[in-house]
């Protein structure tokens, strides 16, 4: 599903944000990154969705090789990848309903399939009879829940959650935690970058640590200790 094979990025001569980073994900898979501000956590990222290109290195996600990867096999590419932001990034100025939409619309889905589809994503996350609320009327974690939708409402086989519950109260980052596991076990491939160590470890997932570009630990249940 995802393999990253000695990946190193340089953002230039005096900057290098990954070294030769080797990582293989398993479909299905929920995975936990960690690392203080500056590991490489966001570059892995970046790489993964095809903002940056790595330096040197190879880089496979659901069959496309990312080294043959034309600029107009990207929107392809990002089809199977729903990314969810710490910020939200909502347009506060649309509904619950509307935002999710969105995501659809600028993809060419109908009206009709845009009807059928949304209802049944937001039930997923939770948000059943919030349809009509704006951004403006939500909690922090439901406001997150609303980008987790839009994030997967076109079916990804990946989703990337970066750093998802950096602005939220534990109640509500425990929310957030709780779909994102529910949606890995409809078969989704789950990516969490987090800094909230009792997350990491009370999900006893599979860790992996970055220090300073390179990988330090990739434990099957591991714990995390900044």
């Amino acid at each position: 599903m995802i393999l990253l094979d000695r990946v190193t990025k340089k953002y230039n001569k005096n900057s290098q944000a990954l070294e030769r980073i080797s990582l293989h994900v398993e479909p299905k898979e929920f995975v936990i990154i960690v690392g203080a501000s500056g590991a490489g956590k966001s570059t892995i990222l970046k790489l993964l969705t095809r903002e940056e290109k790595p330096t040197t290195g190879k880089i496979i996600v659901g069959g496309l090789d990312y080294e043959t990867l034309k600029d107009k096999e990207i929107p392809i590419l990002r089809r199977k990848i729903g990314v969810v932001f710490q910020d939200f990034k909502l347009l506060p100025n649309k509904t619950v309903f509307e935002n999710v939409a969105f995501a659809l619309e600028i993809v060419g889905v109908g009206n009709k399939e845009i009807a059928h589809t949304v209802p049944r994503v937001l039930d997923i996350v939770g948000l059943k009879g919030k349809e009509k609320r704006m951004p403006r009327e939500l909690s922090g974690g439901e406001l997150q829940r609303v980008a987790i939708a839009r994030a997967i409402v076109r079916q990804p086989r990946i989703l990337i959650a970066d750093e998802p519950t950096g602005n939220l109260d534990p109640k509500h980052a425990w929310d957030v935690i709780r779909v994102l596991e529910k949606i890995n076990r409809y078969g989704t491939t789950v990516i969490l970058t987090t800094h909230n160590q009792e997350i990491v470890n009370k999900l006893k997932r599979r860790v992996i640590t970055i220090r300073d570009g390179r990988i330090a630990s990739d434990k099957a249940s591991g714990e995390y200790h900044s």
